[in-house]
């Protein structure tokens, strides 16, 4: 049983909530879906504050999900801890890091998932599995009792298997979240990225005409904006799992090279680079959001890539977070909805980019467009 590293299935009438196992639930260790974490995790002492919100709304646990090993990869597959299976297609890999939480909702294991995102590990499973996925604004939702890796970009964020979902899990992050009203004078910009299969790009584009015209905008700082992530977890990332080294035969050899990568080039003076870059990537992308309600642009360059063999597995990551790693650094909120490609049994997924703090709007766009492209 893949999806779930702890199944707990409380009882109750409230929505079954799932928990990805990077974030405490009182009474249960947090693995991070890692076996050197795991051998000597202690059960948490109390909820994580996203947990403790939304277990006083009546949310009942249904477990902890299974991820990519320590948050670091993007595909989902998890040597120690198994791999989730992608619902749609059990021959493609099912996104990560986030993979249980996308796979527990898409399945109907659970009504409203929480993940976290940092390169889009709540959008990227999203997309992959046929679900929406909400990447927060940085710092709006704690992250007290959730593993780092790069608190500068981590975020927790909900994932359901419509936006209603999505919507009730906000709601469970923070009461009182409502939407704002649909108005049709909502814009979104469109944004154009290289190396995305046309399909893909067709079937975002013929979702988008279904609210209406939109705009095509350009971007100059978003390609850099996917390195100056990789950049901001290198140096961030090993302070929390460096240490994780001195056992290596209790990482997989992927994660064990990833973390020792992460280490080098955090030693090689690029962060201030990194840093002028989100500071440019932020100026740019607020501009755009001063005249648009959104950006849009696919969450992934292709549909839901076949598991790659290769212990290394980093080309496939890369295919995999190319279009996501941008929000978290300029740290705005992103939303993930699937799209239909004509011929295809396996959709794509719109993102969404929207105004820091502009989760109730981004939500009533999604809203909007997934009412347009419902028959």
């Amino acid at each position: 049983m893949t999806t779930w590293i702890i199944r707990t299935g409380e009882p109750g009438e409230g929505p079954r909530l799932a928990v990805k196992d990077a974030i405490d639930v009182a009474g249960l260790p947090t693995t991070a879906g890692c076996r050197a974490v795991a051998e000597r995790a202690e059960p948490a002492a109390a909820d994580a504050p996203a947990v403790a919100s939304a277990r006083a709304q009546g949310a009942r646990i249904a477990g902890k999900t299974n991820l990519n090993e320590l948050c670091m990869a993007a595909d989902g597959v998890n040597p120690w801890s198994g791999t989730p299976v992608n619902p749609l297609d059990p021959s493609r890999v099912p996104g990560g890091s986030s993979s249980g939480s996308a796979v527990a909702v898409a399945t109907g294991e659970a009504d409203v998932a929480f993940g976290t995102d940092t390169s889009g590990s709540i959008r990227i499973p999203a997309a992959c599995c046929g679900i929406a996925g909400l990447k927060t604004t940085n710092g709006r939702v704690s992250l007290d009792g959730v593993h780092p890796l790069s608190p500068t970009l981590d975020v927790v964020g909900p994932m359901g298997r419509d936006v209603a979902a999505v919507v009730l899990g906000m709601r469970l992050l923070e009461p009182g979240f409502t939407p704002a009203p649909y108005d049709p004078s909502m814009t979104v910009a469109r944004l154009r990225a290289d190396g995305v299969d046309p399909a893909v790009d067709a079937a975002v584009d013929d979702a988008l005409r279904r609210l209406g015209p939109f705009t095509e905008v350009t971007s100059e700082h978003y390609a850099d904006a996917a390195m100056a992530n990789g950049l901001i977890i290198s140096d961030e990332a090993p302070r929390w799992n460096g240490h994780l080294l001195t056992e290596p035969d209790l990482l997989s050899g992927r994660i064990a090279r990833r973390i020792q990568h992460m280490i080098d080039v955090s030693g090689a003076g690029l962060l201030d680079r990194a840093l002028a870059v989100r500071k440019a990537i932020r100026a740019e992308l607020d501009a755009i959001l001063a005249r648009h309600t959104a950006i849009a642009l696919p969450v992934l360059t292709c549909l839901p890539p076949e598991p790659d063999e290769a212990d290394e597995a980093d080309e496939s990551d890369l295919v995999l977070t190319s279009l996501v790693g941008q929000a978290n650094v300029a740290g705005l909120p992103a939303f993930a909805l699937p799209v239909p490609v004509p011929g295809s049994h396996l959709p794509a997924s719109v993102q969404l980019i929207g105004r820091a703090g502009g989760e109730e709007h981004l939500c009533a766009l999604a809203a909007a467009l997934e009412s347009a492209l419902t028959p």
